[in-house]
């Protein structure tokens, strides 16, 4: 028998964008959604667990209302690819709570060789765009962090200063579970640890992140063009993007 074939993460984006995706969605079974005094979530009275069976309690109002119009939102079936605030919160509850330091060290690790520091070595016109978008980065590392950050000018990689990623580390060991999930994913989804961490802070706006993530994709399209495929590829993670980014503000909200 052979082996089973694991599905890679961009052939699931693939069938995800073309709709090739014959799921079994479950049917909407509640009637009201609200909002608990405690900011946990309530179906017909009764509060939603998480997979691991804990409770889908906010930590802010703010927060509990967004999900909650999650919820209200599905129609004849629950659609959790259009959750993606519930599937932060189940995340931030069930993983990052227990995981806080292993999630910690790979934020650290994503660090160690972050998309920023590795600038292109031609055209001219690309590398001053990667040295206007991204320099700034560098500069708040620096002040905030006290983390100096080595620049490379091509793929090979090279190694951060411990002391830099330490700085990181302790940085981020300071999040508490919800922060600390929002910063991961963002980190994953743009390849930037830097650019999540002044997310986060505040120290960038993210209409601006958003650009500073796809300066060599901007310029790729601008010198080729782009294909249709690519085109929904970036909508579905600028969707995601817009929801991280909404939930740093949905987290400092009453």
């Amino acid at each position: 028998m052979p082996p089973e074939k694991i599905e890679t993460p961009d052939e699931r984006m693939r069938r995800l964008i073309t709709g090739q995706f014959n799921k079994v969605l479950p049917r909407r079974f509640y009637k009201s959604v609200e909002v608990s005094e405690n900011n946990s979530i309530l179906l017909d009275g009764k509060p939603i667990k998480t997979p691991l069976k804990a409770s889908l309690k906010l930590p802010t109002k703010a927060l509990g209302r967004a999900v909650a119009a999650e919820w209200q939102a599905q129609r004849e079936f629950i659609d959790a690819e259009t959750m993606p605030l519930t599937k932060l919160a189940n995340t931030a509850i069930d993983r990052a709570t227990a995981e806080h330091q292993t999630i910690v060290d790979e934020i650290t690790e994503y660090a160690g060789s972050d998309m920023v520091c590795y600038f292109a070595e031609s055209p001219r016109e690309l590398i001053c765009r990667q040295q206007k978008h991204w320099q700034p980065m560098f500069d708040w590392a620096a002040d905030k962090l006290n983390a100096e950050f080595r620049k490379a000018a091509g793929v090979t990689h090279v190694a951060q200063p411990p002391e830099t990623l330490g700085a990181v580390r302790l940085h981020v060991a300071q999040f508490d579970p919800w922060q600390l999930t929002a910063v991961y994913v963002l980190t994953t989804l743009t390849g930037s640890a830097l650019l999540s961490l002044m997310l986060q802070a505040s120290a960038i706006k993210p209409e601006d992140a958003w650009q500073t993530a796809h300066v060599d994709e901007d310029f790729q399209i601008e010198q080729w063009g782009e294909d249709v495929e690519a085109v929904r590829r970036r909508a579905l993670r600028k969707r995601e993007y817009d929801g991280l980014a909404g939930f740093f503000d949905l987290l400092k909200s009453v």
